[in-house]
């Protein structure tokens, strides 16, 4: 095992050792050790308690020579080798007398392209977590006793003194390459793990040519596959859950020269508001083997509240994707025919949909915009711009052009089209105007798929500069430009020039853009 982890458990370890356990077992196990409850669908919710979503400052590579050139220093904190050895032996120490929980699996659908992956967990309900996010070995026929590419040890129950620890807090997510080990502790947030193992690839897939993607993807009956990118609450989960389409992974893919392929065996979905009406495939598959995140349920029927936002609004169901009907497990397709940015803009100016040319889609791609409604947060009184790099900012160890020239190439290479989709809001900003329906959404999405949109007309976006369809198939002609959906024209304008405002400031920070990308964007005032 790398760097001899499990070694090093083993010299001490006085509790249980549960190695690539049927989920089944591990649900009982979970609930005998009182680690979650199951619900009236058969799903087993689980509490994280302080952390109800990723600690994005308290994440860490460790520093070393070989790679300190290589790492965008501007996006990642730094830790040393020294401090990183030091938390290494307290979690050691801490588990010894812990049961433990081992999965050994993979990271990425395609043989050619996988990491072998193990997973040493704390808790038993974790343990599900990672058997059912990454690639089982049982269900693919791959080999289940593989040295780790890399090694996850999570030990939520391990908290870290700051003073003498050398962290920001208790918690700490560390990525240390030369020793090809992921260390977490302090918080039971589940995600960590998976976000870790997408950061860890988003390292080695480029230098094998392959653009690793914060993307979901599916495929038409006629073998067409199309790409969703967008930040959380934009509908890259929903929207690619089509019941007329076959599922091939919900949030990390590789692109490489044979195509597409799922970086994960699951799915990570978030379940605030979630009605059956509008989500019924991650509706149903929250059932016996998923589980359910830091979602209310009544202790005595056993009931979810999807509405409640007591514990947090970030609450999420995992489930293997298998449990979407018509999904591809593992996860492959063929090089898209369709790329698509979701956007949930808040302050109403951006088109339901645009063409995007080349070099806009590079704009579009490196600025990764969306933004936090008012009252989301304490402080927030209006919408508020938000702004990471590929749609994925937090999980990238390089720069950003790194994967923006694979995605510009790959584009290229295969005459792919691209399109922004605007789920946010119109007629005015959040609190005044209102959302985009879902179902106009998806018509959209599906004119996009489909070719529909390449023969229509099209007119300029006078600050945006995006090309705006006149035409689209179960879409009303009034919404497809936004600015006739205001009731006052000069008001429209200003929220636009104050969005292109923001959308400036931020390119500002990129360094060595070629010119005809940086001005691809709004227009300068």
């Amino acid at each position: 095992m790398a760097f001899g982890v499990w070694q090093d458990l083993q010299a001490n370890h006085v509790g249980k050792t549960y190695v690539n356990t049927p989920v089944a077992k591990l649900v009982e196990l979970a609930i005998i050790r009182e680690e979650g409850m199951l619900t009236e669908t058969g799903a087993l919710r689980c509490s994280t308690g302080k952390y109800t979503g990723r600690s994005p400052n308290d994440k860490y590579v460790v520093e070393q020579a070989d790679i300190a050139q290589e790492i965008w220093w501007d996006n990642n904190q730094k830790m040393s080798p020294e401090t990183f050895d030091r938390l290494y032996h307290k979690v050691v120490s801490y588990l010894q007398d812990k049961d433990l929980f081992i999965f050994n699996g993979y990271a990425g659908a395609d043989s050619n392209y996988s990491m072998p992956v193990r997973v040493i967990n704390e808790f038993a309900w974790q343990n599900i977590f990672v058997q059912q996010l990454f690639i089982r070995p049982y269900d693919t026929g791959w080999a289940a006793d593989r040295e780790p590419g890399f090694t996850i040890l999570a030990a939520p129950g391990c908290a870290a003194d700051p003073a003498s620890d050398g962290t920001r807090s208790e918690a700490f997510i560390i990525i240390n390459f030369a020793k090809k080990l992921v260390l977490i502790g302090g918080t039971h947030y589940a995600g960590e793990m998976k976000k870790s193992i997408f950061s860890v690839m988003n390292y080695l897939l480029p230098k094998q040519r392959t653009l690793s993607m914060h993307c979901s993807a599916n495929r038409g009956t006629n073998g067409e596959v199309s790409l969703f990118f967008g930040l959380s609450g934009t509908g890259k989960t929903t929207l690619s859950a089509d019941p007329d389409r076959f599922l091939i992974g919900d949030d990390e893919h590789g692109w490489n020269d044979s195509g597409i392929f799922n970086i994960e065996g699951g799915c990570y979905a978030k379940c605030i508001n979630l009605k059956r009406e509008n989500e019924p495939q991650i509706w149903d598959a929250i059932k016996f083997g998923s589980i359910l995140e830091n979602v209310v349920i009544d202790q005595q029927t056993r009931q979810v509240d999807y509405e409640s936002e007591a514990l947090t609004e970030n609450t999420r169901a995992a489930y293997p994707v298998s449990f979407i009907p018509n999904s591809i497990y593992p996860g492959i397709g063929s090089h898209p025919s369709t790329v698509i940015f979701l956007t949930a803009d808040a302050f109403g100016v951006l088109p339901p949909i645009a063409k995007l040319t080349p070099e806009q889609a590079m704009y579009y791609f490196l600025s990764g915009y969306t933004s936090k409604l008012a009252g989301t947060e304490r402080g927030i009184t209006e919408p508020q711009a938000t702004f990471s790099a590929c749609f994925g900012s937090p999980f990238l160890p390089l720069h950003p052009m790194v994967y923006a020239d694979l995605l510009k190439e790959k584009i290229a290479q295969h005459n792919t089209r691209v399109f922004l989709i605007n789920t946010g809001w119109q007629g005015g900003a959040h609190g005044v105007g209102k959302r985009v329906s879902i179902q106009h959404t998806r018509h959209m999405v599906a004119a996009a798929m489909d070719g529909h949109l390449d023969t229509v007309d099209y007119i300029t976006h006078p600050v945006f500069k995006l090309a705006m369809p006149t035409k689209c198939p179960g879409v009303p002609d009034a919404i497809l430009n936004p600015q006739t959906t205001w009731s006052d024209p000069n008001a429209y304008q200003a929220a636009a020039e104050k969005l292109a405002t923001m959308f400036h400031k931020n390119f500002a920070k990129f360094s060595g853009i070629p010119p005809a990308v940086a001005n691809s964007g709004p227009a300068a005032r």
